[in-house]
């Protein structure tokens, strides 16, 4: 092999060197190794007789996942093939469904299998994705999912019977270059994309006609944690966002069928009303407390619970007659005392030291009075929101009107198409203006677009008054495919405002408003369609009534604390606790300590810290993702062209998803029969509580 072609290679032109050619790209974590030529890796294979280069592809014998030091296979086309793009090209005509006459649909997604191993606040949830083709003819299928905002993804193989490749991570561009050059010869192939931080493509191709191709996805993450409660999230589908007219760089909400529809780079397909997929999915969930669960609940899904030996730990069960993937899978569980004391969690490995803090204000807020108020209700009341979900939100703020004194202040804002609100400026909450208050809110209904930018500014540019306390409550599904431009905003305007998001729905863009608080120094809750509205506004209420803990100072106490994310420390709110995560290269202390300013007085909290082998391995996964986060968040609002580059390079040496990388997966040990295929997009089903109508476009 020549340095020549080897450098075709690299550019994209990917020609062989005879007919069949194979060539062998590395799969490693490390920064030094990931980032070495493909081509540079199967020079050293080649040249050194390795087995793995004349075997193929690695079968794992005994069923477990391949190693990090497993090869994936890329393919090289030999000279005489051409480029043909095959995507969305008609192989043999139309499509013929084995199950055409029937209600359901025949689609390529057959189920979704869900592991999660929760320990402690850290959850380790393996995903896999089963393809098939119920088609006569080959396929190519294509889904738009969501993940959790936070998760980290760092594992991606592709099964074909007794065959596992895992899937290295890669640039994008380059990924995606690697993956039509495999599609378009006909090699069983697998592409894994982030359109947003919760949003991502599986793309897989050359599916035979009653073949199947299993995907498995594993990511860490972190839980939440309310006023003596954890909260797991699954999302099991993506919402319909709205998207600014003029905008091309959204996410599309689409008919099925309707591909290109709404002219955005990214769209979701959907069910039309009476229409079924038999996608289903499947759901457990092992949790390892470490103290003593008091109670479990899950209000979303119908659930079974099987009894442990020991009362720290729980198995929870999604049941087999609740399995429709059409809203978030949301377990809650709380544990003994109503509250858990601040911890630090370390990890030590190769790469060096890491941790985690969960820091909770102390007791003695509880007993200070509160400040008087200024809320600002910001309601969403677009055409995703119509129906149950604005009749939730409308019931929140109800009960918050209800719960102010005559020393406080509000305002209702709603936006849509535009912005409108109750006055030009907050008015005092006597009982005469609260009756008005609640007559306008009444009067409001869901109906056209999410101009949501609209909001944020009726919301954030009015003066404020410095004698009260000043909050702004967003009420919203978060079904926008402009976020970035959203949180730029927000961060632009925010001033001495704090901001609380309350995302209504089944389905809500968790990203955008979590986003939101955490810019905002606040805090976020969501308020399903099943939820007492009443007792969540209630608890916000607990929560803003007592004063936060303030302008966070951290003693490490010699342990050399760097890259500690997020950059800027929220404040620290009643029940709620702020999650600090870093690295560290010196010696652990037994504590640290942790002052913040209370009103005009100073107050300190000793943390303990303890080690633990159990989170060495999702520890610096949980780290790489949040600094991701926070470079992303800066992108927002800052103009420095380098920050995708160290994204790229943090995603790359840590082998993560992000927006400027991808795993792709190729099993180049046969050709699938055929010159090509047919792409087949997956539709998913309209989130629970949201009409059709309102919100996908024909």
């Amino acid at each position: 092999m020549t340095s020549r072609t080897i450098r075709r290679w690299i550019v994209g032109s990917l020609i062989a060197l005879f007919a069949g050619a194979i060539i062998i790209g590395c799969c490693t974590p490390a920064l030094s190794r990931a980032r070495r030529s493909s081509i540079q890796v199967a020079e050293t294979m080649i040249s050194s007789g390795s087995p793995s280069y004349e075997s193929g592809v690695h079968e794992v014998a005994d069923g477990s996942l391949p190693s990090r030091d497993e090869e994936l296979w890329v393919i090289q086309r030999a000279e005489h093939e051409t480029d043909t793009d095959q995507a969305d090209t008609p192989g043999s005509g139309v499509l013929k469904a084995k199950l055409a006459e029937e209600r359901e649909i025949p689609l390529p997604l057959k189920h979704t299998d869900v592991q999660a191993a929760i320990l402690g606040y850290i959850g380790t949830v393996d995903v896999t994705q089963q393809y098939h083709n119920p088609y006569e003819s080959k396929i190519e299928a294509v889904y738009v999912f969501p993940l959790p905002h936070n998760a980290a993804v760092r594992e991606f193989v592709m099964t074909i019977g007794e065959r596992r490749i895992r899937g290295i991570i890669r640039e994008r561009a380059e990924a995606e270059e690697i993956y039509r050059q495999a599609r378009s010869q006909g090699y069983a192939a697998s592409l894994m994309t982030q359109e947003r931080p919760n949003i991502f493509t599986q793309s897989v191709a050359n599916i035979e006609p009653g073949k199947a191709i299993d995907i498995h996805i594993r990511y860490f993450h972190t839980l939440a944690y309310d006023d003596g409660w954890y909260e797991f999230v699954f999302p099991m589908v993506v919402g319909p966002r709205f998207n600014p007219p003029g905008s091309t760089d959204g996410v599309g909400a689409v008919s099925r069928g309707g591909r290109g529809a709404s002219g955005q780079s990214t769209e979701v397909q959907y069910l039309k009303p009476g229409e079924r997929s038999g996608h289903d999915i499947s759901l457990t969930a092992t949790i390892d407390a470490g103290v003593a669960i008091e109670e479990l609940r899950c209000t979303t899904h119908a659930v079974a619970v099987a009894q442990q030996e020991v009362p720290e730990r729980a198995e929870v069960t999604l049941s087999q007659l609740d399995a429709i993937p059409n809203r978030d899978f949301v377990l809650r569980y709380k544990v003994t005392g109503g509250r858990v004391k601040s911890s630090m969690m370390t990890a030590q490995t190769e790469r060096g030291g890491y941790f985690t803090l969960m820091l909770f204000p102390p007791d003695s807020l509880r007993q200070l009075q509160r400040m008087p108020l200024e809320l600002v209700f910001v309601l969403d009341c677009s055409g995703s929101m119509s129906g149950e979900p604005i009749a939730q939100a409308k019931t929140a703020i109800e009960r918050a009107l209800k719960h102010m004194r005559p020393d406080d202040s509000f305002q209702i804002i709603r936006f849509s198409n535009d912005a409108s609100q109750l006055g030009p400026q907050p008015i005092t909450a006597t009982p005469e203006n609260v009756r008005k208050g609640l007559a306008y809110l009444r009067s409001l209904e869901g109906m056209g677009g999410t101009m949501m930018i609209e909001g944020i500014k009726a919301a954030l540019d009015f003066e404020h008054d410095s004698r009260r306390l000043r909050f702004v409550c967003f009420l919203t599904d978060g079904y926008i495919g402009n976020d970035a431009e959203i949180l730029g905003e927000v961060h632009k305007r925010i001033g001495a405002s704090r901001i609380f998001s309350f995302g209504v729905g089944t389905s809500t863009n968790r990203y955008l408003l979590d986003h939101m608080a955490k810019i905002g120094r606040g805090a976020v809750a969501y308020l399903d369609l099943k939820d007492s509205a009443t007792e969540v506004m209630d608890r916000f209420f607990e929560r803003i009534s007592h004063p936060a803990m303030t302008d966070l100072e951290i003693d490490w106490a010699g342990m050399k604390a760097s890259d500690v994310y997020p950059a800027r420390s929220p404040d620290l709110f009643v029940g709620r606790p702020v999650i600090l995560t870093g690295r560290c290269n010196g010696a652990l202390p037994p504590v640290v300590r942790v002052r913040g300013r209370i009103g005009d007085g100073v107050q300190t909290l000793e943390v303990p810290v303890s080690g633990s082998d159990a989170a060495a391995t999702a520890l610096p996964a949980v780290w790489a993702r949040m600094k991701i986060a926070d470079l992303c968040d800066r992108a927002t609002h800052q103009r420095d062209g380098d920050l995708p580059g160290q994204i790229r390079t943090v995603a790359l040496e840590y082998g993560l998803m992000s927006a400027y990388t991808a795993f792709i997966a190729v099993d180049s040990t046969t050709r699938t029969a055929g010159d090509y295929g047919t792409t087949v997009h997956v539709p998913v089903p309209v989130p629970e509580g949201v009409r059709y109508e309102t919100t996908v476009q024909e």
